[in-house]
């Protein structure tokens, strides 16, 4: 694998292309976040790589110059929609929302992963650990983690005790020890099987 992300899947594609990735697939509540980035090779931030590998430091400064010089767009699948459309589709409806929320329509779309998303307003190519081969998609990682992130952090004023501004809704043991003792929110995944379990003490 090469040590840093780079140009060459881009360019193995003529007109404009995005990165698409999203964030939220695991955690028990809040939003699945996409996010699609168009980068300007004119000004790419320095220290662009998959948001796995950074810092919470280097992702706080590195998201706002991508927003800064980049295109992009968010997408997001709220809880409940994700439980009536299930989690595969959810990751899709995100996708074709952040792609379709960018000031520009893209000619190709890459994605990390194996499986290419339907629906997509444009072809995709799906990329094995893309997020650490792409540019366009290790900074698509970036803005959706700290994007999802701060919504979390949000949320977690609203519903204190879950820990969500540490824990970003992941099951931890202190998110699974508030569900047995404070129910369920709104903001749960009520078809994940460690949040449905608690159906009979939601009283929020």
């Amino acid at each position: 694998m090469k040590s840093h992300p780079d140009f060459t899947f881009e360019d193995a594609h003529s007109g404009i292309v995005c990165g698409v990735d999203e964030v939220g697939r695991g955690p028990l509540a809040g939003p699945l976040v996409a996010a699609a980035v168009i980068l300007d090779r004119a000004a790419i931030p320095e220290g662009i790589r998959d948001s796995k590998a950074l810092t919470k430091k280097r992702l706080g400064l590195i998201s706002p110059q991508i927003r800064d010089m980049a295109a992009y767009g968010i997408g997001t699948v709220e809880a409940e929609e994700l439980d009536e459309v299930g989690l595969t589709a959810a990751n899709d409806l995100a996708m074709a929302r952040a792609i379709a929320a960018l000031p520009q329509r893209p000619d190709f779309a890459l994605t990390d992963g194996k499986r290419v998303p339907k629906g997509m307003p444009c072809r995709v190519q799906a990329i094995v650990k893309g997020d650490a081969k792409s540019l366009s998609i290790a900074a698509a990682s970036i803005v959706a983690k700290v994007h999802r992130d701060a919504i979390m952090r949000d949320l977690a004023l609203q519903y204190p005790g879950y820990g969500w501004e540490t824990n970003a809704g992941y099951p931890t043991l202190a998110h699974r020890a508030a569900l047995k003792t404070l129910g369920i929110t709104r903001e749960h995944r009520r078809s994940f099987a460690p949040v449905a379990r608690y159906y009979i003490n939601e009283t929020r």
